[in-house]
């Protein structure tokens, strides 16, 4: 098995784990061993990158957002038209889908895409208890989007870009699935700088939204490389040291290079991520 295949394997299990875990005892935890962008079991409102990003009383869908392992609330920071077809890539629980639904209604369809049939069923579970019926959850690989050419207006995504292997193939099917004139308004980790090589492999960073992020201006290239126009990121989250350091009960240091100590990872990471809305836009 490749380096790759290895990291794609370990996010797959660990968010179908945290789906099981949602579907069984109706509560997630975003960065938790178990679920989302890190592993322990400690309660969402403490996780400081998935925490406090939605209004609870504008957010009426208690078991997806409950659910949600985000960065951000792309939903929020975009403009949806009713009578719009809106694509969420790696859509989880479905909170941002059945959002989008509701504010695209009447006449527009929100679709979600994930790669668990875990997470599969956990969002058709959150749809069927909040009765939206304008929206369709698949199965399937966002490198390889199961949706035909010029298909949709909006492409939004919620932390999961980064956790892809070969991101200039989803930015390629993001671009080829939406419509002339779409647009694509993703929430996802950045880096600020670099960091050191030996921590991008480092599974549990990886599986915790962190090492497997691109640099900011590389973001901004990879769109414009694949066709997209007014392509920015723009900073909605930064995470100080204290942060960091609560974090780091999510790094497995057995994972660490044989060189690093856990303390050394923490100051090599320290300022040199952030979370952050990705805009850009597909030619008419």
């Amino acid at each position: 098995m490749t380096a790759d295949s290895s990291l794609s394997q370990a996010v797959r299990e660990r968010y179908a784990e945290a789906a099981r875990l949602a579907l069984t005892t109706n509560t997630t935890s975003c960065c938790g061993g178990t679920s989302g962008c890190g592993q322990s079991s400690a309660p969402l409102s403490i996780d400081p990158i998935t925490s406090n990003l939605y209004d609870e009383d504008q957010t009426p869908f208690d078991g997806a957002l409950a659910a949600s392992l985000g960065c951000g609330n792309p939903t929020a920071l975009i403009e949806l038209q009713p009578g719009e077809h809106v694509l969420d890539l790696g859509s989880g629980g479905g909170l941002d889908v059945l959002l989008s639904a509701r504010r695209i209604a009447p006449g527009g369809i929100a679709y979600g895409l994930d790669m668990t049939p875990e997470m599969h069923q956990l969002a058709q579970k959150h749809q069927a208890e909040a009765g939206v019926t304008n929206a369709e959850f698949m199965v399937g690989s966002i490198e390889d989007i199961p949706m035909a050419d010029s298909s949709v207006d909006v492409v939004i995504s919620n932390c999961v870009i980064n956790l892809s292997h070969d991101k200039d193939a989803v930015l390629a099917e993001a671009y080829r699935v939406l419509r002339p004139g779409g647009r694509f308004a993703v929430s996802d980790i950045v880096l600020l700088r670099d960091i050191p090589t030996e921590l991008t492999k480092v599974v549990s960073l990886w599986t915790g939204c962190i090492s497997g992020a691109l640099r900011d201006v590389a973001y901004v290239a990879k769109l414009h490389s694949a066709g997209f126009l007014d392509a920015s990121t723009e900073v909605t989250r930064s995470y100080d040291r204290a942060e960091l350091e609560a974090m780091s009960e999510y790094i497995d240091p057995a994972q660490l290079p044989s060189d690093m100590t856990l303390a050394e990872a923490i100051q090599a990471l320290d300022g040199a991520f952030a979370s952050a809305f990705i805009r850009a836009r597909k030619p008419l």
